[in-house]
């Protein structure tokens, strides 16, 4: 997304936000930041030469304009990760900043484009999809977690069709195979089948990509329809 340049109430209020001690904010970027290869834990504080001191603060929490403390803040949150509306106005309560500002703040960052919930569910999808290898099931469980409308999510993970689905499965146990040689046949489906659970991937398509692939390396699977469930 490129940002607008003829915003200046938001370039001063990033500018002192940046210029400033960044302690009074880190507390929430670090609450709010997520990996996103993993999708996941809260990044520690850490202390030394970032960590606050008496009388210390950026700019705009010094001032007493909380539309000015909410720009700062979201503007630094926004700084290289793309973010919901519903992430950045968690922040926004967690520091305090009254509703009705928050909602002024974030619809007008939508306006402009810096929010955009339907971008960030696309590139959730196809980063996500191919980096972790998850599922429909998987990928729309995260984005509904991050505040996406149910209609967004829908459209995102619509763009996986089955067969891509499907290829993917497959291609994520044959990495798996090797691991699981030497163990008996029975513990190698549930293993299999585990991973591909815990990724999103439906009980049916995974048995019967996992049935596949174990015929194709010499497995014996003639009687593995026990393993499978009626459809």
């Amino acid at each position: 997304m490129t940002r607008r340049t003829d915003w200046p109430e938001e370039r001063r209020a990033a500018g002192a936000a940046r210029s400033g001690e960044r302690a009074g904010e880190r507390d929430v970027e670090e609450q709010h930041a997520h990996d996103q290869g993993d999708g996941g834990a809260p990044v520690p504080p850490r202390a030394g030469r970032g960590a606050s001191r008496p009388g210390a603060g950026t700019a705009a929490s010094r001032s007493g304009d909380p539309g000015e403390r909410a720009r700062a803040i979201c503007l630094r949150l926004l700084t290289g990760t793309p973010r919901t509306r519903k992430q950045l106005a968690d922040a926004l309560r967690a520091r305090e900043i009254p509703d009705e500002v928050a909602d002024e703040v974030l619809s007008r960052f939508e306006e402009v484009g810096l929010i955009d919930d339907t971008a960030f569910a696309g590139a959730w999808v196809d980063s996500r999809h191919h980096s972790r290898g998850l599922a429909r099931r998987a990928l729309a469980r995260e984005l509904r977690t991050r505040g996406v409308d149910q209609a967004v999510v829908d459209e995102a993970v619509g763009r996986l069709d089955s067969g891509q689905e499907e290829e993917t499965a497959r291609a994520l146990v044959r990495r798996k195979l090797r691991a699981t040689r030497g163990l008996d046949r029975d513990r190698r489906i549930r293993r299999l089948a585990g991973m591909l659970a815990r990724r999103g991937y439906p009980e049916g398509l995974a048995l019967r990509v996992v049935r596949g692939e174990l015929e194709a390396e010499g497995e014996d699977v003639e009687d593995m329809e026990r393993h499978l469930p009626d459809c």
